[in-house]
């Protein structure tokens, strides 16, 4: 498991999310978009959409974590043993990579088959931008949250659009009432 921070080329080694995103700026580009000055952290993204998180053990199948995936409708699993710590992490990409590289016989096999185990995590206290920047470097769309050595949620790029999206519109109807009201 690797917590994010300096931004080291493949196989990453394990640093900090800190002030180190001063060396790619302060602007955070996702889909084509900069944004700047972005304010909301990881607790506050936790206390909107809640601190669960969707898992499986490594020697579920396949087809068990395949079929956990399509019931949540989400995109990732954390692996773990204790639901406290990341064995990997397991996305709907790497289900696809394992079954064309060995067919869909994999499925019956466990999950570690096809997991990552590098996995990068994020705390609550680290902000969204950084998240954006850190997601988009290391592509990655899942970043579990982690407090003291425990998984306490995870968050998806999703979830961080949809936070710049609430951010947008309050900026918005701030200026409305300015504009509209002198206030």
């Amino acid at each position: 498991m690797m917590t994010l921070g300096t931004y080291p080329t493949w196989p990453h080694s394990a640093t900090h999310l800190q002030s180190s995103q001063a060396s790619l700026g302060s602007t955070a580009v996702m889909a084509g978009f900069a944004y700047r000055g972005w304010t909301m952290r990881v607790s506050g993204i936790l206390k909107d959409k809640g601190s669960d998180v969707a898992t499986v053990t490594p020697d579920q199948t396949l087809a068990h974590a395949s079929d956990e995936l399509r019931r949540r409708r989400i995109g990732a699993l954390v692996v773990t043993n204790d639901g406290e710590s990341i064995e990997g992490i397991l996305s709907e990409r790497d289900v696809v990579h394992a079954i064309a590289l060995f067919g869909h016989a994999v499925l019956n096999q466990p999950v570690t088959t096809a997991m990552t185990a590098e996995v990068w995590t994020c705390g609550p206290d680290d902000t969204t931008e950084e998240l954006a920047q850190a997601m988009t470097f290391h592509r990655t769309r899942h970043l579990p949250v982690m407090k003291q050595g425990k998984l306490i949620g995870i968050v998806s790029i999703g979830d961080i659009v949809k936070s710049r999206l609430t951010e947008l519109e309050r900026e918005r109807e701030q200026l409305t009432n300015y504009i509209t009201t002198g206030r």
